[in-house]
């Protein structure tokens, strides 16, 4: 109760009496062995990780567009985008199937199967990403004049990042799985963009200016130093939570999960970012930047759904591992509130600040302003369902989800070539908000029709108006 007694002595009796409830529901949370506790523990740390990384960030790219300018600032964001998307998809699932697996391993007892689970996903992220990045190379050799002559190196010192990037995403879901969400989140979070800038600013001093080529290879020395530093410490936790002993690799049945959920989780990094790559592709660099700096704005909001889905994803796990639907319901229903309210909070207070902040970027930002309006109607949509698609995977619907992603990712890719030949910037807004109320409502139909359940923000688990029930899982 030290919590209540720190706040009994400070605050006036008066408030203090109006404070205690949720004062003692932060003490339960803060103090609390249960795993309701755990999984708001661990979303109240992912959630303050990701507000300071959304600063780290959003601050690192006005200083980034401050130093290289609209275009070669445009040339690093479409390129480090690209990067950090074929990164994740080298793990080919595995940084998400370590989380569905590794709490039920833990729950039985297996520690030979987490043993080779462990190691067989960081093994299997690296060579695969090796191998991507070879291939992304020789593509570039072999387009040759079709890819314009700014991107050539640019490109090539990128693909060099993507062995680290999918380590660093395998060792990401080996810490949530064990509920370590400062060593999963802020390595990649936090430390990663803080040295990325540094290491621009040390160049800046060195050599007087910055453009694109030398900004990413700031990026990827970061990247190695983030990566490696964050395996040590990961790997020096699991010794210390297991003994040594042989590894039980089961590769089929981890791939038979995996693979869909590289195909989920490929289809909605393409939908979250297919329309940076559409813009590049049919606008010139500044326009990227301008694109980027607003949907990064806008990506403030983002931080909400992303905490609540780090917590929520082994709790998943484990409720639909017990069999506990009634449990499972209520959790999955809760999820929803802590990630619209925050977020339609939140967006509304970036609309309102949109002309101070993207002025920030530097002259010409300021007509990014409209397409932040327009993204947040999608943000909105996605964060009305929650976390939907982490609990279908967790849940073993992996499949549908695929589908589900496949046919939202082909909506956003097909406006995107309509709309921003014709509209820009402002077409892509549409086409990827469009998309997002798309993936919204299929994925609100989808959990209702395979786990019976109404996942929506405002109602409970069977679709009643009010409240949820305030009780412990």
């Amino acid at each position: 109760m030290t919590i209540i007694n720190a706040a009994e002595r400070v605050l006036p009796a008066g408030r203090f009496r109006r404070l205690r409830p949720a004062l003692a529901r932060l003490s339960a949370m803060s103090t609390g062995q249960g795993e309701m506790a755990k999984a708001q523990r661990m979303a109240l740390i992912a959630f303050s990780i990701r507000i300071i990384s959304a600063l780290i960030t959003f601050l690192s790219q006005i200083v980034l567009a401050r130093i290289m300018g609209h275009f070669e600032y445009g040339i690093f964001v479409y390129v480090w985008v690209l990067a950090v998307i074929l990164g994740n998809l080298s793990c080919l699932g595995f940084h998400t199937a370590v989380i569905r697996f590794l709490p039920q391993y833990r729950a039985a007892g297996a520690e030979d199967r987490i043993r080779g689970l462990t190691v067989t996903a960081r093994i299997f992220a690296m060579l695969s990403a090796t191998l991507l990045a070879g291939i992304a190379i020789a593509t570039v050799h072999l387009l040759g004049e079709r890819i314009p002559a700014y991107y050539v190196v640019p490109l090539i010192i990128g693909a060099f990042a993507l062995p680290m990037i999918a380590l660093g995403d395998v060792l990401d879901g080996t810490a949530r799985a064990n509920n370590w969400p400062i060593y999963a989140l802020s390595p990649t979070y936090m430390v990663r963009p803080t040295l990325i800038l540094l290491f621009v600013v040390g160049l800046l001093y060195y050599f007087g200016a910055v453009n694109a080529t030398l900004a990413l290879i700031a990026a990827l020395v970061a990247t190695y130093v983030t990566t490696l530093g964050q395996h040590a410490v990961i790997l020096s936790k699991l010794c210390g939570q297991l003994a040594r002993g042989r590894l039980d690799i089961d590769l089929r049945a981890w791939l038979a999960v995996a693979l869909p959920i590289f195909l989920i989780e490929g289809f909605y990094f393409l939908l979250t970012n297919s329309d940076v790559i559409v813009v590049g592709i049919y606008l010139p660099p500044e326009r990227v930047a301008v694109y980027y700096a607003a949907a990064k704005t806008m990506a403030l909001v983002h931080f909400v759904f992303f905490a609540v889905k780090a917590a929520a994803a082994p709790r998943f796990s484990s409720l639909v591992y017990s069999g506990n639907r009634q449990e499972l319901g209520h959790f999955a229903s809760l999820t929803t509130r802590w990630t619209f309210w925050p977020s339609l909070t939140l967006g509304a207070l970036a609309l309102l600040a949109a002309p101070v902040l993207l002025s920030l970027f530097g002259p010409g930002f300021i007509e990014g302003r409209t397409v932040m309006f327009i993204l947040f109607a999608g943000i909105l949509a996605k964060a009305a369902v929650g976390p939907a698609e982490t609990l279908l995977t967790m849940a073993g619907h992996q499949k549908i989800c695929a589908l589900l992603y496949a046919s939202a990712l082909a909506i956003n890719i097909a406006l995107n070539i309509l709309l921003i030949p014709r509209y820009g910037i402002e077409g892509a807004a549409l086409a990827t908000a469009a998309a997002m109320i798309c993936e919204a409502l299929l994925l609100h139909l989808t959990v209702r029709r395979t786990l019976g359940m109404v996942l929506f923000a405002g109602v409970d688990q069977h679709g009643r108006l009010g409240l949820l029930p305030r009780r412990e899982i």
